[in-house]
């Protein structure tokens, strides 16, 4: 997790894609009474998720850090699946929250809060147009397809604790994606790429959303999260394959969110089954 040498020439080894500015989003993220406590950004690590977890299992880190890596080497999504990107070809951070005042059994709600929070604040400071797949996925457009630019990974950190890691994909080109479902901010046009502003309206959104999140004991009616998360799920609506664990899958219509922040699938022979846990693919009818 040490950065590199600052004087270090390889960091601007792409033009298009500068260095964040770790001093400047201190000055615009840290302030007294707020959320966010400290903001590190290191060139290079294994995963943020890992590392922050690991700071607050040790008691090394408090709620509101900020870890941000220029490279990510072993980011991972759900179901351990791999997430590796260009070196600032995106944003890759996580953070700690300690929802003290918030019953456990609402905690499932963060990465969905996450979802909404980063959403809102792309589509403020990129200008584009994003979706929410249930339950961590950002869809952007591309093409006219919809095309996953982003994941969101939550992970307990001891007793009081969860760390939210969120990954981005700001300026990927086409040759460079994983897969041909994958898009970016900028295949997505984009009106600003500058991660700095992406990652500062970002932060600044979640501190809002957890804000009133917490105020309403982690009620997802009364805090306006679960109308909002619905609002902008591209999942709703569809017809939909629930992989499931255990290797069972169900295949119906995706019609509600429910309290829990599951996702309610009426099936053909007409039971509305809630899926808490499971990999989500958007069919298309012939």
């Amino acid at each position: 997790m040490t950065p590199r040498d600052a004087s270090d020439d390889s960091r601007w080894s792409d033009l298009d894609r500068p260095p964040l500015n770790a001093a400047a989003l201190r000055r615009g993220l840290v302030r007294e009474g707020g959320l966010w406590r400290d903001v590190e950004v290191v060139q290079r690590t294994g995963s943020t998720n890992t590392d922050l977890v690991a700071l607050a299992t040790e008691g090394k880190a408090e709620e509101g850090a900020v870890l941000v890596a220029e490279e990510q080497t072993a980011g991972r999504g759900r179901l351990e699946r791999q997430w590796t990107a260009p070196a600032r070809s995106g944003l890759f951070f996580s953070v700690l929250l300690k929802p003290s005042d918030v019953g456990i059994s609402r905690w499932g709600w963060l990465p969905l809060l996450t979802g909404v929070a980063v959403a809102t604040g792309l589509a403020r400071t990129a200008g584009v147009d994003t979706a929410l797949k249930w339950p961590n996925d950002l869809l952007v457009t591309v093409g006219g397809e919809e095309r996953k630019a982003g994941g969101i990974l939550a992970e307990r950190a001891g007793s009081d604790g969860v760390v939210v890691g969120v990954g981005i994909n700001v300026t990927l080109r086409e040759d460079e994606l994983p897969v041909p479902q994958a898009g970016s901010l900028a295949l997505a046009g984009a009106v600003s790429t500058d991660r700095d502003p992406l990652l500062r309206g970002m932060l600044r959104s979640l501190e809002d959303w957890y804000g009133r999140w917490r105020a309403a004991a982690g009620d997802p009616v009364v805090s306006g999260l679960q109308e909002a998360y619905a609002a902008g799920c591209a999942t709703l609506g569809k017809v939909v394959r629930a992989e499931l664990p255990g290797d069972r899958s169900i295949t119906g219509e995706a019609v509600a969110l429910d309290g829990d922040g599951r996702l309610v699938i009426a099936t053909e022979n007409g039971v509305q089954e809630p899926v808490g846990a499971g990999d989500i693919v958007h069919l298309r009818l012939a």
